[in-house]
């Protein structure tokens, strides 16, 4: 059985692969920061620092993440919206 704080745990290593991996494949020519991939990544990875960091009280690090997500959910609107027009 997995508990809660098992779970919250895994939702932050999680995060962390999924924000530095991204990070890393970009910085290294192999995922553009535009692409859908890369800004999915950062919204999941995000919404799950959020999870871990407001369980463990950090809520200096919970607002970092929250602005990461809002930021990559403004991209992907943006993203969106250029092509419907």
């Amino acid at each position: 059985m997995v508990t809660n704080e098992l779970l919250i745990e895994i939702l932050g290593w999680i995060a962390s692969v999924l924000i530095v991996g991204s990070y890393a494949l970009n910085i290294t020519g192999k995922l553009s920061a535009s692409s859908k991939t890369y800004v999915l990544a950062n919204i999941i990875g995000g919404i799950f620092f959020v999870v871990n960091t407001y369980y463990h009280h950090a809520y200096p690090s919970m607002f970092v993440n929250v602005i990461w997500v809002i930021i990559a959910i403004y991209m992907i609107n943006k993203k969106k919206n250029a092509k419907i027009d």
